[in-house]
């Protein structure tokens, strides 16, 4: 059977992907059970679960539990933290926030947590993560120097040093709750550069956005905040579904 990431590779040679991204300080294990169940009929890929705060594990293991009984999709663990580790998911995004002043969020956290998902036997995806913009929560507790958004070649310096580090995927945030998301060429000057897949995230709430952000070279827009209102989120899977028709 392939890993997830063996998997998410071959998706991808066919269309670029969307993932959704679930916090659990937001959701109860019944909503984040509707979501899962209303995205299993979707265009989403697979699903990230996690947040830029300490969320203490048993609440991950029971979001993710009830997810599953609503969706096959893929569930991966986008960590803040250690706390956010569930031997539930399938995988984990193994991070290394790259414009952060603190080797916490460079190194030492992953040193700590290594071995925590050995045990948990998760597939862990080495991942480069950049911080764009404002930040928002993400870059505050991360304490990022986010790039300028008039900056992109910066990031397209991350992106080849990524590349040369070993890392499988690049991923972009501009910030849980973002004003706006990336823009559309920040993503393009970047995937030039980038020998990895370049996912984007933070401030994203429209198919239009994604639809943009897809023909700008992004492999994989993740999606977070407007799943969280149950109206929006149905709005916006319908104009994915469209896109896609």
């Amino acid at each position: 059977m392939p890993g997830v990431l063996a998997g998410l590779m071959e998706a991808r040679r066919k269309n670029p992907l969307l993932m959704a991204l679930i916090d659990p300080e937001k959701y109860s294990p019944n909503t984040a059970g509707d979501i899962a169940s209303a995205l299993d009929d979707s265009p989403f890929y697979a699903i990230l679960v996690g947040g830029s705060t300490a969320i203490w594990q048993s609440k991950v293991d029971d979001i993710i539990l009830a997810m599953r009984e609503k969706t096959a999709k893929p569930i991966i663990i986008f960590p803040g933290s250690i706390s956010n580790l569930s031997p539930k998911a399938d995988a984990v995004l193994f991070i290394s926030l790259l414009n952060s002043d603190s080797t916490f969020y460079l190194i030492d956290q992953q040193f700590l947590a290594a071995p925590i998902v050995k045990g948990m036997s998760l597939e862990a995806i080495p991942t480069a993560y950049i911080i764009v913009g404002e930040g928002a929560t993400a870059g505050f507790v991360g304490r990022a120097r986010p790039i300028p958004e008039d900056r992109p070649e910066l990031a397209a310096i991350y992106a080849l040093t990524a590349g040369y580090l070993g890392f499988r995927l690049l991923y972009l945030e501009a910030g849980s709750g973002a004003k706006r998301p990336i823009s559309p060429s920040f993503v393009e000057t970047v995937k030039k550069a980038s020998p990895v897949p370049v996912m984007a995230g933070g401030g994203i709430r429209t198919a239009a956005q994604v639809h943009e952000l897809f023909d700008h070279g992004a492999d994989i827009v993740v999606i977070g905040n407007v799943l969280e209102n149950p109206s929006d989120a149905a709005e916006l899977i319908r104009g994915l579904k469209a896109l896609r028709a």
